[in-house]
């Protein structure tokens, strides 16, 4: 019955700190009225995605993915965007109701991870339950959190890896439960490899401190490392299948976009990210864990009460990892040799869960009024050398003088060990008081620093339908451009469009699309749908959402398009010298008029060969003209080019950015009848443009090569989840092209021949047909795959004969010793 009352009173604890976590974060989102600041461009719309593959309304599956990027692989993005456990609530809910489902996991997260980090806490050491509670409720809710984590649900699971990984290490230092913490270290790593790294190291890092700071024998320290060391192999072996796939689709993926190393920031900008309901100005790492933290951090060099030995370790880890945090050469260590571009401390939970425990270590030995003064003159000399910071607000004032002021006498009052139990009882309610305060406070200044205006249910909804209702897939693809509610907009609508954010975009998939004249952002990780009438027809984009405003209609309906199986002639050989040759090459036909353009005005153009031309800045514009088939549609492309184009009565800003930002084709207008297309260029800086930049479309010639494309193109097309096969006139020849990016991974057969790697095509995916074909058929499947299914195959197997040998050993145990269990 003690133990049963115990496990009671534990379970109360830990969740007790979950619920606290939770109500906080849900109150101050109610109370802002607003969702997590950037939730709504990636969570938001993979979690629509997971919808529609739990309701079998997508096309893909989970290795494959047709709505985005005209085809890509996805099982890397579902390890790394929808692993979380709670990501699971979106099936839930209705599908527009995306917002409301990534909140509910990040609700979800928060309340295990604090409930975890309470736990973690009371095998630290053994201290009050609700102190215990209060003082996890700092880690749940710490700046991370509020300000990057919430908004993230695939970094969030980080919040949990942390005590899960901790309890692990736990296990290790009494020698039980190896295979329990094996599985917890799978679980850390499968739900996130990225923040699972991120905290091994610091798990690690806890238990150096815990085995230095704890008097037991080498032999001891040496069988509890190997218990660690070992544990986490097999845990992470096991969860191999998201390693291996991970890092295969990295090394295939496009390269982040170069950032610059961190520069000074200042001990007063670092100092002021400890402070309560500090946003804004220069990324910092978002580390602080609410006043009471703060004070209990700041005390623990003071408090007597701890062994020395463990003070001096707990202090020494806190300054190697913040100083890990402002050298450049460790914080790329810490984020795995590159400083990600969205966030420089995605790493920032770390050092909060590691400043939420070293405070506890002080909290659980009663502070006396030594260490309580000490912590407050500390605190006191970060708030003075950070006071003239721009994130320093108003609130941070408050909550470090009115609530350090409360929660100084609370904790005064029970170091008094008062002989009336309801002092005791109201100091330990005033200090749950001030800490939920300082958290909602805290998540309301936070939700308020970055304004999110949110999705309309109402206007996803239309868009949704409009796109559903012009599906013609697999004879053609509905294409939900141009991405008038996120950068994902084919995971949020449907359709099969080209728009994809996703670290793990392969590189062809995002050239192809960069060759081919679309726009990209992020360096290139971010893509966005063709919208030229050459580059729909390569896609087979027979409709695409206009971009008014809702209700949404079809801007082209059923338009003319080729199949997504083309074939290209024997004799087709690709010419890459401009944007305009390679639409002509995959489309087979001429259909442009691409001539050099010639300065007519202005300041002169340097023209560099076939690099392009260097148009200076400044005066009214340089101008460059073109002759051009009257009557055809005059085309410009920029690519980086930034300032402002003009031309046939369009003018409109290119925003381009080697190597960030690639400016989409652009229509100009209909060329007149002398056939002179003169076109003004205004730019911000010496700008580049290409050497052609001006293409003019002849309208018939592109129907007729769409006309030639359908006749000898597929009769059929059949798409599975991550299957293609298509039935071709008989006797076709050439190259078949697929309308899809050759990612590696894809296997192609002929004629119910061997199957092989398909031969890309600019890009595209192209078999070789041979002296005469009638069917194809091609099939994805994720490199590394197989690999990682071994791998943790064979570990799953080594893990249950040591769980058999350990259950038999015990058995084994209880029969030879009768005697011990009747005495």
């Amino acid at each position: 019955m003690l133990v049963r009352g115990e496990r009671r009173r534990e379970g109360l604890v830990c969740g007790g700190a979950g619920a606290l976590a939770v109500a906080g974060y849900a109150l101050a989102a109610g109370l802002r009225g607003r969702w997590p600041a950037g939730a709504d461009a990636v969570a938001v719309p993979y979690h629509a995605h997971l919808w529609d593959l739990l309701h079998g309304e997508t096309a893909g599956d989970l290795l494959f993915n047709w709505n985005s990027g005209y085809g890509v692989p996805f099982l890397a993005d579902f390890f790394a965007y929808l692993m979380n456990p709670f990501s699971w609530f979106a099936a839930l809910l209705p599908r527009d109701r995306g917002e409301l489902a990534v909140l509910l996991v990040t609700l979800a997260t928060i309340g295990l991870g604090t409930a975890l980090m309470a736990r973690l806490l009371g095998r630290l050491h053994a201290g009050p339950g609700p102190l215990r509670a209060l003082t996890a409720v700092g880690y749940g809710l710490c700046a991370w959190v509020l300000d990057v984590g919430g908004a993230a649900p695939m970094w969030l699971w980080g919040l949990v890896s942390l005590p899960l990984l901790g309890l692990a290490a736990d296990w290790c230092l009494r020698e039980r439960r190896w295979v329990a913490g094996t599985l917890c270290v799978t679980l850390a790593w499968a739900g996130n490899l990225y923040t699972a790294a991120l905290a091994t190291l610091a798990a690690a890092l806890l238990f150096a401190v815990r085995l230095l700071a704890s008097p037991m024998p080498p032999r001891r320290r040496v069988r509890a490392t190997g218990r660690a060391v070992t544990m986490v192999t097999a845990g992470v072996l096991l969860a191999s299948p998201v390693l291996f796939v991970a890092v295969r689709a990295a090394r295939g993926a496009q390269p982040e976009s170069p950032v610059q190393p961190l520069g000074p920031s200042g001990l007063g900008g670092h100092l002021a990210q400890l402070l309560p309901a500090t946003h804004g100005g220069r990324a910092l790492p978002d580390v602080a864990i609410g006043v009471l933290g703060l004070l209990l951090v700041c005390g623990l060099p003071f408090n007597r009460r701890v062994r020395p030995r463990e003070r001096a370790a707990w202090c020494a880890a806190l300054v190697l990892v913040v100083l890990s945090f402002v050298w450049t050469p460790t914080v790329l260590v810490w984020h795995g040799l590159a400083i990600p571009a969205g966030g420089p401390y995605r790493v920032a939970f770390v050092l909060s869960g590691l400043l939420v425990l070293a405070g506890w270590v002080s909290l659980s030995h009663r502070p006396d009024p030594l260490t309580l003064l000490g912590g407050a003159g500390t605190v006191a000399v970060i708030a003075g050398l950070a006071a003239l910071r721009h994130s320093v607000r108003p609130a941070t004032w408050v909550l470090l003088g009115v609530g350090g002021a409360v929660l100084l006498t609370a904790l005064w009052v029970l170091d008094r060990r008062h002989p009336d139990r309801r002092a005791n009882t109201v100091a330990t309610w005033v200090i749950g008081g001030a800490v939920v305060g300082n958290a909602v406070w805290s998540g309301y200044a936070a939700l308020g620093a970055t304004p999110s205006d949110g999705l309309s249910p109402a206007a996803v909804r239309a868009g949704h339908t409009a796109v559903r209702t012009a599906d013609d897939w697999p004879r053609g693809r509905s294409d939900p451009g141009p991405h008038a509610f996120t950068t994902n907009d084919p995971l949020l609508l449907g359709g099969q469009g080209g728009g994809y954010f996703s670290g793990y975009l392969p590189t062809v998939a995002a050239l192809l699309l960069h060759d081919l004249g679309a726009g990209w952002t992020a360096g290139g990780r971010q893509t966005a749908s063709v919208t030229d009438p050459v580059g729909q027809a390569l896609f087979a984009v027979r409709a695409h959402l206009d971009d008014g405003s809702p209700p949404y209609g079809l801007a082209q309906g059923r338009a003319a398009a080729p199949p997504l199986v083309t074939v290209l002639p024997p004799s087709a050989r690709p010419e890459t010298s401009s944007v305009w040759s390679r639409q002509e090459s995959l489309l087979g036909s001429q259909v442009y008029d691409a001539p050099l353009p010639v300065p007519a005005g202005g300041p002169v153009p340097t023209l560099h060969g076939t690099s392009g031309w260097s148009v200076p800045s400044g005066g009214e514009g340089t101008v460059l003209t073109a002759a051009c088939t009257p009557g055809s549609t005059a085309y410009f492309h920029g690519v980086w080019y930034r300032g402002t184009v003009s031309g046939l009565g369009t003018s409109y800003r290119s925003d381009g950015e080697q190597p960030t930002t690639a400016v989409a084709i652009h229509r100009l207008g209909t060329v007149p009848a002398d056939g002179v297309v003169r076109v003004t260029l205004r730019s911000d800086t010496v700008g580049q443009v290409p050497a052609r930049p001006i293409g003019c479309l002849r309208t018939d010639a592109l129907d007729a090569a769409v006309a030639r494309l359908t006749a000898t193109g597929a009769t059929r097309v059949e798409a599975g989840g991550h299957t293609l096969t298509a039935t071709l006139p008989a006797g076709s020849t050439g190259t078949a092209l697929l309308s899809v990016p050759a990612a590696e991974g894809w296997s192609c057969s002929v004629d119910g021949g061997r199957s092989a790697a398909p031969t890309p095509v600019l890009g595209m995916i192209g078999v070789p047909l041979g002296p005469g074909a009638s069917r194809i058929a091609c099939s994805f499947r994720p490199p590394g795959l197989t690999g990682g299914l071994t791998v943790s195959a064979a570990t799953a197997a080594v893990l249950a004969l040591v769980t058999t040998a350990a259950h038999l050993t015990r058995r084994r145990t209880r029969r030879a010793s009768p005697g011990a269990r009747n005495a």
